[in-house]
């Protein structure tokens, strides 16, 4: 369906480049490429996880938003604390949509924002009482919490707070674990970073605190979601299908998640892995440790979906193996009722992804199953393990981008025209403005779930909703409808 050769492409990086300084111009080619099915290693094409060039734009976030804002965050019985000025702790609070069941407050405290607010004299003097005081009053204020994380904000690391001494005090006087994690924002190159920080924390202060239980029954047929984070209810919906194909969830991480859960996932049999990216490390630490293997699985579209049952199945015995199949076969019905509907509409439609995480390779599938061609996608804090698996999926002669600056990606959206545009919230509005369809794939636009059978139908009434909207015609890029008026007074003059 593209329309583009690999000429085209190159000749469009190129041209987008020229603008850049030459020093800049090698190095943000590094991060550019067309998409190439022969090469074996992203790493012999694209450049990723390198510091962003200063006054380009970027896109990406901190290692303090990987841990507090992706993996610490939605733990709903522990309360972390942003340990820091108040801004980034507000910033963090609510804006990924973890749903989680409880009372907010009283046993959840996902929503809450729970900051040392530091000011000029805890700069200058330290924050290491304010933080004693502050555990000793949420344990005091909120007695059902089972733990407290210390999510260290930049200043932390800058001042030299000895975040982990006053931990260790606090955990033996409550007698809950105090769990500090240096996620500094300044750590690292992006929230990649945060991320494997907080994995590191997790092993660590939480794994082996009930290495000694002997009172967990287990079952042939326990495992774990780990990196989904349950955005507008996503791990619910893939639960369902692991528990409809005969297997027991045992935890998930982190979407409304749990300590106990944590602590009790080296009881499980099979950790299922959503999210590579931000999870990849801690499951690696768990067959290492404990010998229980990873599988990365994708529950996007029908065709995805199907896979991963199959290859999830295939880990247990013919029994479960049996199951999957009567699951696919269960929702089949639904999933083509979906596609009969929208495929007819969509049919054809170009989409160019930037996102974070697994997004920017594993919607593509979903994509797919309703005729529409994924013609360009990139991440904002990959690694080149990530690039190896997107490789595959993406057409030949694609675009790719890794950390691609504003100016790059408002460029190559103007020269590929795509029909829909899928990427964070920061990018949301200015596509918007130029009547180019969006939708904001990092919290699926207040909208989701999208996992599942039952998501799938959500995410094709949303991208029809979105790109079939009578609306775009309507709608003129200021900077255009502006150029024009200035065009028709010169003619009138």
């Amino acid at each position: 369906m593209s329309t583009m050769t690999r000429e085209d492409t190159e000749a469009l990086i190129q041209e987008v480049l020229e603008v850049y300084p030459e020093k800049a111009q090698k190095d943000r080619a590094k991060h550019l490429t067309v998409n190439d099915h022969e090469v074996e290693q992203s790493k012999k094409c694209i450049t990723s996880n390198r510091k962003s060039l200063p006054g380009v734009m970027t896109i990406r976030g901190c290692a303090y938003a990987g841990s507090k804002g992706v993996v610490w965050g939605p733990i709903k019985d522990m309360i972390h604390i942003s340990h820091g000025p108040v801004g980034c702790g507000q910033y963090s609070r609510a804006g990924r949509r973890n749903y989680y069941v409880g009372t907010t407050g009283v046993n959840t405290f996902g929503t809450m924002n729970f900051t040392s607010d530091f000011q000029e004299k805890d700069i200058v003097f330290g924050g290491d009482k304010k933080l004693d005081k502050i555990i000793k009053e949420i344990d005091e204020l909120f007695p059902l919490n089972k733990g407290i994380t210390v999510q260290s904000e930049c200043p932390i690391g800058l001042i030299g707070d000895d975040i982990e001494a006053v931990s260790k005090k606090n955990a033996k006087e409550i007698e809950k674990p105090v769990v500090p994690v240096r996620c500094e924002g300044f750590r690292g190159v992006s929230q990649s970073l945060g991320h494997h920080i907080a994995n590191d924390a997790v092993r660590d202060w939480v794994l082996g605190n009930r290495d000694s239980d002997t009172s967990f029954e287990s079952t042939p047929y326990d495992v774990t979601i780990i990196g989904d984070y349950n955005i507008g209810g996503d791990a619910w919906s893939s639960r369902t299908l692991l528990e409809e194909m005969g297997l027991r969830v045992i935890a998930q991480w982190s979407g409304d998640g749990t300590l106990a859960e944590m602590e009790n996932t080296p009881r499980a049999k099979l950790n299922l892995l959503h999210c590579y990216r931000s999870m990849n490390y801690i499951s690696r630490h768990m067959e290492e440790k404990y010998g229980i293997p990873w599988l990365e699985y994708n529950f996007f579209g029908p065709t995805k979906i199907a896979e991963s049952l199959r290859k999830i199945a295939a880990f247990f015995d013919e029994s479960i193996q049996a199951k999957a199949e009567k699951v696919i076969e269960r929702y089949r019905a639904e999933y083509e009722a979906v596609i009969a509907r929208y495929r007819p509409r969509l049919e054809g439609k170009r989409v160019m992804l930037y996102v974070g995480g697994l997004r920017p390779r594993h919607v593509i599938g979903a994509y797919e199953d309703l005729g529409m061609e994924v013609v360009g996608t990139g991440y904002e804090f990959a690694h080149n393990d990530d690039y190896d698996r997107t490789i595959k999926e993406m057409g030949n002669a694609t675009l790719i981008y890794d950390d691609v600056t504003g100016y790059e990606f408002e460029e190559f959206v103007k020269k590929v025209k795509p029909d829909l545009i899928g990427s964070g919230i920061k990018e949301k509005y200015i596509f918007q403005k130029m009547g180019i369809p969006f939708r904001q794939m990092h919290s699926w636009d207040y909208s989701g779930p999208y996992h599942g059978y039952d998501g799938f139908a959500i995410f094709a009434r949303d991208m029809d909703m979105t790109l079939n909207n009578p609306c775009w015609s309507k709608i003129q890029a200021p900077w255009l409808k502006q150029g024009e008026e200035a065009e028709a007074a010169a003619v009138g003059a």
